[in-house]
C-alpha cells in the first residue's frame, strides 16, 4: 500500500525530467482504480467568460474546473467529448488531452471547454494521490505567486483628485497589490472609441496616465490594458504616449488576436514590453508570436488555452526563447486556484492576474474552508490535494445563473 510519505519520497527522488513523465510515475500506483461517470457544467451569475465544470468518478472523488465558454455551449461540447471519456480512467490525462484536442470531424474541438475538463482531471489526480497539482507538475518553483490587479473602480482618470482618492483606497487594501493594469479607454469615458484614435483622445490618454503615475508614485507598477481594439498606427501611438510612465507592459494593443506582421510593427515601435495571448489556444497559436519575437510576454488563460496540460506546453515552448509567461485570470476561485498552481509549476513565470481584493470580496466567499490569502501582492499557495479548494455549496446555490439548475 502506497502512503503519502512514499509518494513524496518518490517525487523528491525523480530526476528533473519531463513533467508528464514525473506525473505518470506519481499516478502509476493508482492506475485503473477509478472511472469517470459524469461530466457536468454550471453557470454562475458572477462569471462573465466561462462556467464551472465538474467531473465525477465511481470512487466518489470529484474534480472541478472552469471553462472559457458559457454553460449552454459547454454542455453541447461535453455531450460530444463524453463519448471518449465516460468509463475511462481520469488519471490518463495526457491521452485524454490529445484525444480531445485532436478531434477534427464531425466537429472542431472547443479548446475553452477542453480546458475546463483538463483542470478538473488534474484536480482529481491531486485528490487521488494526495498531492497539490503544482507538485504533480514538477513544482513548486515558488511558494507564493505574484499577482496584479485592476483599476476598474477608478472613477475619473482625468481628475487628479479622483486618482489620488483611488490610489489611497488600493494602497490601504489588505492584499497590498503593487501592480495594476489600467485601460486607456478609462480616460475616454462617454466617447466612441474605434480602432483609430484622434490626437485629442491620445492627449487625454497621456494626461490620464500622468495623473495615475503621480497619484501612485514610483513604487507601484502600472500596465496599459488594451482589449485588441486599435489599428496599427493607433496601437503604436498609445504605446508612445504612455511610455513616459514606464509601464511594465502594454497588453493586447492591436485589433488582431492572432499573429500578423502588425504585431511585429507595434513591438518594434515601443520600448514598453508588449504582452498578448489571453484568447489564444494551445502552442500552435502562441508559436508564431514566439518564433517571430512579436511579443515580450505571453499571456495565456488556463480556461482558454488548454487547461494545465495545454498551458504547461505553452510555457515550455516559451522557455526555449527565454520569454516570460504571465497568466490571464478573471474567473472564480476555481480558475484562480488553478492559475496559481500553474504559476508555481512554471520556471519562466512572470505575474498572474487577479480579481481578488475587489471591494465586495464576492469571489473570496466561494471557499468553504480557509479563504484565499493574498499579502504584499503575493498569493499563498494552497497546501491541500488537487486544487486545494473546498467550494461552499451555499455559495453555488446563491449564485446559480438565470435559467440554470444545480449541476444539471
Amino acid at each position: 500500500m502506497w502512503t503519502r510519505r512514499d509518494l513524496l519520497r518518490l517525487a523528491a527522488a525523480l530526476p528533473a525530467g519531463p513533467w508528464l513523465a514525473r506525473y505518470k510515475a506519481l499516478a502509476a500506483p493508482f492506475k485503473g482504480q477509478l472511472k469517470i461517470t459524469a461530466i457536468k457544467a454550471l453557470q454562475l451569475d458572477i462569471q462573465g467568460d466561462g462556467c464551472l465544470v465538474k467531473v465525477e468518478t465511481d470512487a466518489g472523488i470529484t474534480g472541478y474546473g472552469e471553462t472559457g465558454v458559457n454553460a449552454p455551449m459547454a454542455r453541447v461540447q461535453i455531450a460530444l467529448l463524453s463519448r471518449g471519456l465516460i468509463g475511462q480512467d481520469p488519471l490518463a490525462i495526457e491521452r485524454h488531452f490529445q484525444n480531445m484536442v485532436s478531434r477534427k470531424h464531425p466537429f472542431l474541438p472547443s479548446i475553452p471547454t477542453i480546458s475546463g475538463i483538463d483542470i478538473a482531471l488534474w484536480d482529481i489526480a491531486g485528490k487521488v494521490t494526495g498531492l497539490p497539482i503544482y507538485r504533480l507538475m514538477g513544482g513548486p518553483f515558488r511558494e507564493s505567486v505574484p499577482m496584479y490587479s485592476h483599476g476598474d473602480s477608478l472613477k475619473n482618470m482625468l481628475d487628479p483628485a479622483s486618482c489620488r482618492e483611488w490610489a489611497q483606497m488600493v494602497l490601504q487594501a489588505p492584499e497590498g497589490f503593487n501592480a495594476f493594469k489600467i485601460e486607456p479607454t478609462q480616460a475616454l469615458r462617454g466617447e466612441r472609441v474605434g480602432p483609430i484614435l484622434s490626437s485629442d483622445q491620445l492627449k487625454k490618454i497621456a494626461r490620464g496616465f500622468a495623473n495615475l503615475r503621480e497619484a501612485l508614485g514610483d513604487t507601484i507598477d502600472i500596465g496599459v490594458h488594451c482589449h485588441n481594439q486599435y489599428s496599427i498606427p493607433s496601437a503604436m501611438a498609445v504605446a508612445k504616449v504612455t511610455e513616459f510612465i514606464n509601464p511594465v507592459f502594454i497588453e493586447d494593443p492591436l485589433n488582431e488576436i492572432q499573429f500578423s506582421e502588425g504585431w511585429l510593427a507595434v513591438k518594434q515601435s515601443t520600448k514598453t514590453p508588449v504582452m498578448t495571448g489571453e484568447k489564444l489556444e494551445l502552442v500552435r497559436q502562441f508559436r508564431p508570436f514566439l518564433d517571430n519575437r512579436a511579443a515580450d510576454i505571453v499571456h495565456p488563460d488556463i480556461s482558454f488555452a488548454g487547461g494545465f496540460t495545454g498551458c504547461k506546453k505553452i510555457a515550455d515552448y516559451a522557455a526555449l526563447s527565454s520569454t516570460p509567461v504571465a497568466l490571464h485570470n478573471i474567473g472564480t476561485l476555481v480558475r484562480t486556484y488553478a492559475t496559481a498552481h500553474l504559476a508555481a509549476s512554471i520556471q519562466n513565470f512572470y505575474r498572474m492576474e487577479s480579481r481578488l481584493g475587489r471591494p465586495e470580496r464576492v469571489i473570496e466567499k466561494m471557499a468553504a474552508g480557509n479563504p484565499p490569502v493574498v499579502k504584499n501582492s503575493m498569493f499563498q499557495l494552497p497546501a491541500g490535494p488537487g486544487l486545494g479548494l473546498e467550494i461552499d455549496p451555499g455559495f453555488i446555490r446563491d449564485h446559480i445563473g438565470r435559467g440554470e439548475t444545480d449541476w444539471a
